[in-house]
């Protein structure tokens, strides 16, 4: 075997495969994962929680590899393969739900950290082993009281196999580590009933590491292309459908019968929150936390934190975050009413007579006054946009919330449709809803829907009505280009004015009025009966002097101004 060659690195090639195929695989895995899951709460949610995870920091990532020239790619000398490893990192912290996505965003963070780390002359089989290896010395940190036989278990298996490989063959090839890394990993999944009381008594393998297996798996097939042949996940007389079907009772657990905890003594309420500290504040806080309860994850660093811990005292858990900096995006889940509410969606998933009744419509607004004009408009609002767009997570929560059995999702934004998609095939799997995303790529196009919304009339119809009015809309913005690039008007200087259409840069220039008339004018050349113009968070007169040019210009027009708020784009405008 010929040795690796150097000077390639990990490209970012490699990395996007990777996360496109994990994320995948654990959409696919995530309904028979929830169903294994008794360890550490029997709450039924490790699959779905490690998804939702995974697919944050895909997004992302993606969003990062993106890019565009609204800021979001930083200057030209930035490397792009750290800038999308960086994301990624951030990505899975900020989207990390529940103890096993908690642990999962540490070790996906150290792994991408070792990546970016790696130079040209560096084999790339030596990067990844070690990459395992500081994933799982990262995660045990992390974990207050490290329990064997748990996602823990299969990450050190993983990381030693590949070590070993690595060591023991210098002519070692990444696909090879990889290799030997899945299957050392599926060898300890096998093993964990063994390690785990809990699980041994129900028959399944643990949760986490059934999940962790999934990802290691896709990694192999990322440089391989092939898919490792999986193994069973539930074990002799127990072998029962790994489906999402009452998982908890499913298991030999009853979730009726569980009081206030879910077992003898077991705290009764998980809470999470992200945590803005001083690094050095963070000993103290575990100290802190550590007597409260039980399953003590707090990852992160550089300032911000991820803290996720089972307690009977929700008081002080928050009160320790409090000592320590900021907590905010506080989440707190009573654990036997999840399971009670999680029995009671699958039973309204199989009956048409569901408490859930109505249409809502969910949208994503990217300002306050964008925010108030749908909310005027009945519809339940999303708060993101370019920097700071929702997570599958945050959509599946405001889709759920909203109380209706039908719902129309508006991702007003063409990198938040997938994200949308995501979190609507979610709510209709695990809670029986009917939900529909109209691919709405810009915050005009979602408006003009709205406007022609109707809840009386079939949800097939209002779906269709409300999807053409959006395609008919011709659409544009004004920008500010934050570096130099070619767009398809031309080249572009930092500060430069960008005129887009239909989501592509048409318009270069210098004026912002200037290039705002152009853009409406080019708009309104295809006919139209009237404009919509949006004012953003900068220049709030903006849209006013646009509005009055063209109302001079377009006497037949009728101009409607609205204040968004929203922020990168001082205009957003659409003619229907």
């Amino acid at each position: 075997m010929e040795p690796e060659p150097t000077g390639t690195g990990i490209s970012l090639d490699v990395v996007l495969r990777f996360v496109d195929l994990a994320a995948d695989a654990l959409a696919a895995a995530r309904e028979e994962i929830d169903a294994l899951n008794v360890y550490p709460v029997p709450d039924g949610d490790t699959g779905t929680n490690m998804y939702l995870t995974f697919s944050a920091a895909r997004e992302a990532v993606h969003e990062a590899v993106r890019g565009g020239l609204d800021g979001a790619a930083g200057s030209p000398e930035a490397d792009p393969r750290a800038t999308a490893l960086a994301a990624f990192t951030r990505g899975a912290l900020l989207g990390a739900r529940g103890n096993s996505g908690v642990i999962l965003s540490e070790m996906l963070g150290a792994i991408a950290r070792r990546v970016a780390r790696s130079s040209d002359v560096e084999r790339n089989a030596v990067v990844m082993a070690q990459a395992l290896t500081e994933a799982t010395e990262a995660s045990y940190r992390a974990v207050g009281t490290p329990v064997e036989g748990t996602i823990l278990s299969v990450a050190r298996a993983a990381a030693e196999a590949a070590a070993e490989h690595v060591e023991q063959d210098p002519a070692a090839r990444a696909r090879d580590v990889f290799v030997v890394s899945a299957a050392a990993a599926r060898a300890a999944l096998a093993r964990t009933p063994e390690q785990l009381a809990v699980l041994r008594d129900a028959g399944v393998v643990d949760a986490g590491g059934r999940g962790l297996c999934v990802i290691l798996d896709a990694a192999e097939t990322a440089v391989t292309g092939r898919r490792p042949v999986s193994m069973p996940t539930v074990l002799g007389q127990h072998a029962i459908p790994v489906r999402r079907t009452a998982p908890v009772s499913a298991i030999g657990h009853d979730a009726a019968h569980g009081g206030g905890d879910l077992e003898a003594g077991g705290p009764a309420y998980e809470v999470m929150y992200l945590l803005e500290a001083a690094d050095d504040r963070v000993a103290a806080l575990r100290a802190a936390l550590a007597p409260l309860g039980d399953s003590l994850v707090v990852v992160g660093g550089e300032g911000l934190w991820n803290v996720h811990v089972h307690v009977d005292d929700v008081g002080a858990a928050i009160e320790a975050g409090i000592e320590a900096g900021r907590p905010h995006r506080i989440r707190v889940t009573h654990f036997a009413q999840q399971i009670s509410q999680q029995l009671a969606d699958q039973a309204a998933a199989g009956n048409a007579a569901t408490a859930a009744t109505g249409r809502r419509v969910v949208v994503v607004a990217a300002g306050p006054g964008l925010a108030s004009l749908f909310e005027d408009a009945g519809a339940a609002v999303v708060r993101g946009g370019p920097g700071d767009r929702p997570s599958a997570g945050v959509m599946l929560e405001a889709i759920s919330a909203c109380g209706a059995r039908e719902v129309i999702v508006l991702p007003n934004d063409g990198d938040s449709v997938r994200v949308a998609e995501l979190a609507a095939r979610t709510a209709e799997a695990d809670l029986g809803l009917r939900v529909a995303v109209i691919p709405t790529q810009a915050q005009v196009q979602g408006l003009a829907a709205m406007a022609v919304h109707e809840p009386g009339r079939g949800f097939d119809h209002d779906v269709l009505e409300m999807t053409a009015t959006a395609r008919h809309v011709r659409h544009g913005a004004i920008t500010i280009a934050a570096r130099k690039a070619l767009t398809m008007a031309g080249w572009c200087e930092p500060g430069d004015v960008l005129g887009v259409i239909a989501g592509d840069f048409a318009v270069v220039g210098h004026d912002l009025d200037d290039v705002a008339v152009g853009v409406a004018e080019r708009l309104l050349a295809g006919g139209g009966e009237l404009i919509t113009l949006v004012g953003g968070a900068g220049d709030h007169a903006l849209a006013e002097r646009v509005g009055g040019v063209l109302a001079e210009s377009h006497p037949h027009v009728d101009v409607v101004v609205y204040d968004g708020g929203q922020e990168r784009y001082p205009l957003l405008m659409s003619v229907e």
